[in-house]
């Protein structure tokens, strides 16, 4: 099963856009495809179980980490920020409310940088004395908010249940929906375990040109300290199939970790048709999740060109994508360890074509 997808990939791999990939399917809950190619590193195969970085892949979990705190009464979607955090309401962003930090639309997208060496205290600090963007009104333009609406969002849940988001995440989402090598900040004892058996792959810089190398940016290593990182929008490590546990939870409407009318909540489409000011493209979002937007453009079908509208997920920079289809009833996630950074086509390309052949082998032409 799966062999188009998989020709895709391996073809990529020919190609030198990626020197290894995993590709996860289920439809009506049932495995369809638990697959691992190429290498992790040069000379270490691949495997189903090999911790990858997912970059912004991993958004859709701090979205239902607040999900779970508005569930419980904690908060308000509508509440400011700074009702939670109050210093955060310095320099205009008292109005900044937690659905827009959600639909990003918040207005301080650049706030923080994604990937910030500074310890967590420091960050939300920065994040708190930063300025609201200068003519942007709260909900009425939408940018990416790459790193600073998460720590916001992370933040927030941290305020209120008292420990650390990384704790948070692990005992409250992980865990229960049976992600077990998943991490946002991973203790050293963990890692020596991992790396002791090679479990652990490093994010790969390819050009295309020659074969993917380990890329130099010290966050996207295999060492402990890259692993030890918590930026709840975009550090998250662990094999692709247990992001297909989450959403797998989110067909059958929420697991045991939110409600289904929670799903529903957070999988509408809140915002229909705004131009995403960083990205420079329109795209349908929902409460911390993109919703189907294949019909604006070539690089807003991150979910590839057969999915139903009600297709909802979001992808990680350059690299990985994880949706689920409900009408359908199919889960996707995929990973590739090549990052084209400077080559959006020849990404976008790959991601479409293994996607729409994993359609294609399911009987959606």
């Amino acid at each position: 099963m799966l062999e188009r997808a998989s020709a895709v990939i391996e073809a990529g791999i020919k190609a030198r856009l990626h020197l290894g990939a995993q590709l996860y399917v289920s439809r009506d809950g049932r495995t369809v495809g638990d697959l691992a190619f190429g290498e992790a590193r040069d000379g270490v195969a691949m495997r189903p179980d090999t911790l990858m970085l997912w970059m912004s892949s991993i958004k859709p979990i701090t979205a239902v980490a607040i999900a779970q705190m508005w569930e419980r009464g904690k908060l308000k979607l509508d509440d400011p920020v700074a009702l939670h955090i109050p210093e955060f309401g310095a320099k205009g962003k008292d109005r900044v409310t937690i659905r827009h930090v959600l639909t990003h639309t918040g207005g301080f997208p650049f706030a923080i940088g994604p990937w910030s060496a500074d310890p967590w205290e420091k960050i939300v600090a920065q994040l708190c004395d930063a300025p609201l963007e200068s003519g942007w009104i709260p909900g009425e333009r939408m940018g990416y908010h790459v790193a600073s609406g998460w720590y916001a969002l992370a933040e927030i849940v941290r305020r209120i249940d008292g420990r650390p988001y990384s704790q948070y995440a692990r005992e409250e989402i992980f865990e229960p929906l049976g992600m077990r090598d998943t991490w946002l900040g991973m203790p050293p004892e963990r890692h020596r375990e991992y790396a002791a058996k090679q479990r652990i792959a490093p994010m790969h810089f390819s050009t295309g040109l020659m074969k993917p190398i380990p890329h130099n940016y010290p966050f996207w290593s295999d060492s402990v300290d890259a692993l030890a990182v918590c930026r709840p929008g975009g550090s998250a490590r662990g094999p692709i199939h247990d992001l297909g546990r989450f959403y797998e939870a989110m067909l059958a409407g929420g697991g045991n970790v939110i409600r289904p009318q929670t799903v529903e909540a957070i999988s509408a489409r809140h915002l229909v048709g705004m131009r995403d000011r960083t990205l420079g493209y329109p795209l349908d979002r929902g409460l911390g999740v993109v919703v189907d937007s294949k019909q604006y453009c070539n690089g807003a079908s991150w979910y590839g060109t057969r999915c139903s509208t009600r297709t909802w997920g979001h992808a990680g920079y350059f690299c990985s994508v994880g949706f689920v289809d409900p009408p359908n009833k199919i889960v996707v996630t995929l990973v590739f360890n090549g990052m084209l950074e400077s080559q959006e086509n020849r990404h976008d390309a790959r991601m479409i074509s293994t996607l729409d052949a994993v359609y294609d082998e399911l009987g959606f032409a």
